[in-house]
């Protein structure tokens, strides 16, 4: 009995695992942001881009800079010599050299030699704080501001993608989840025919010939399984990479709709601003501006004030002094080429508004076409939808014609054949409506 209850244990808990492998729309989009490598390599991007902005804030503080310099040369850096006989008038020199003695004069005749500075220490601790650049460190700020919100835009673009691409996967599965369970309602109504027919050729009302027809459509069915199956495999496995996720076992969670409307088309002017795309466009007319700017700055003097402590003891004695100071710089050789500088960063500005007027068209002409698509695919389905309910009444009458003797096997199998097409023309109708509406809600923004 305690084996059988392990065995009881087990059995559910693998049912529960199993029942655990399902995955609706939200949670396959949830686990592609998490996981998807081009996510996580937008979201480093950011990361990148905000520690950019951080580095650019902390050009508004001082520079401060220390330095030590320890020498030891060969002979001394300032060396020099002193001849007291081109200093001293002739007659100052007769007079000494009858009252000091002869080696005495001997050393004031000849050249004495200084040696000074032949090792020593220099440091300093410098502070300098800029005070105009030309507006190149606010400008900069702005512009490394700038890119972190671009990163964030990008970020936005790379989501769209990664859910654009795992939305098609998902209901390229949802297809072939229903194709087989078409194939399941199929081979269900090819045996029951199977049976009918077998019950007559042994009651000899009907052909073998006919029972032959119905297991060759049943080999082929049973073909088309095979495919069908091999390609939800393949299917499921492109899922689960582009997901992340660790298993390829698992099933998709779909709940058929009943009726589904059209959706509401919108205003494509009113949309323009809220898409992705056109938004980078307008931060990067923003980005040329500021570039254009900084181009200006740098041809503007920079003005910048300061403050060191400095050490030496070159002199063999220990100095040490504090200072203030002012540093006006002005790139006068620089004027002239950065002029033509200044003129090609406005023909970029130009560029850019250019640009974003034109690609600003392009995206509403996108916007149109994929509401086309939308409006082409959802009456497609309609059309598909009551290709059903004609396909599902033209099968029940040749199945009473075959049964009444009225018509051939070869006509109820074309009729079989119609209604399994009707089926999967319409499950494709419907993803392809979706994929469409998604591809409409992305190009308006939403």
């Amino acid at each position: 009995m305690k084996k059988f209850f392990v065995l009881m244990l087990g059995a559910m808990i693998a049912l529960s695992a199993t029942a655990q492998r399902q995955y609706t729309l939200p949670q396959l989009l949830d686990s592609a942001r998490q996981h998807n490598f081009a996510i996580r390599s937008a979201r480093h991007d950011i990361e990148a881009a905000e520690l950019q902005r951080k580095e650019a804030f902390t050009k508004y503080f001082p520079n401060v800079s220390g330095n030590l310099l320890w020498f030891n040369a060969n002979k001394g850096l300032v060396e020099t010599s002193l001849d007291l006989t081109e200093k001293i008038p002739p007659q100052i020199t007769a007079t000494l050299s009858q009252v000091l003695p002869a080696e005495m004069m001997a050393t004031l005749t000849n050249p004495i030699t200084f040696s000074m500075m032949k090792n020593g220490t220099i440091a300093s601790l410098m502070a300098v704080q800029p005070v105009f650049a030309g507006g190149q460190i606010i400008n900069g700020n702005k512009l490394a501001k700038l890119g972190e919100d671009v990163s964030r835009l990008q970020l936005r673009l790379s989501e769209n993608e990664v859910e654009k691409t795992a939305e098609q996967y998902y209901w390229q599965m949802v297809t072939m989840q229903e194709k087989v369970k078409t194939i399941d309602a199929v081979e269900a109504l090819l045996n029951d025919i199977h049976k009918d027919v077998d019950v007559a050729v042994r009651a000899g009302l009907a052909m073998r010939n006919d029972l032959l027809q119905v297991e060759l459509r049943q080999n082929e069915v049973a073909s088309q399984r095979l495919k069908l199956m091999n390609g939800l495999s393949l299917v499921r496995m492109v899922l689960s990479q582009h997901c992340g996720l660790r298993d390829t076992t698992f099933l998709i969670s779909y709940e058929p709709e009943a009726t589904l409307p059209l959706a509401v088309k919108q205003d494509h002017q009113l949309a323009l601003a809220n898409t992705t795309e056109y938004k980078l466009l307008g931060k990067q007319v923003e980005a040329t501006e500021l570039q254009r700017k900084m181009t200006f700055g740098q041809n503007l003097p920079t003005v910048a004030v300061g403050a060191g402590y400095n050490y030496h003891n070159l002199l063999d004695r220990n100095q040490n002094f504090a200072m203030v100071f002012a540093t006006v710089s002005v790139p006068i050789s620089d004027w002239w080429g950065g002029s033509h500088a200044v003129k090609r960063k406005k023909i970029e500005v130009q560029k850019a508004q250019e640009q974003l007027v034109e690609n600003g068209e392009l995206l509403k002409i996108r916007m149109q076409s994929a509401w086309n698509g939308v409006e082409e695919s959802y009456n497609q389905l309609q059309l598909a939808q009551r290709g059903i309910e004609q396909a599902e009444e033209n099968l029940r009458l040749n199945r009473d014609y075959y049964r009444a003797g009225l018509s051939r096997m070869a006509d109820l199998l074309e009729a079989q054949l119609l209604y399994q097409q009707t089926l999967d023309r319409r499950t494709d109708a419907f993803a392809e409506y979706q994929n469409k509406l998604l591809e409409y809600r992305q190009a308006i923004g939403q």
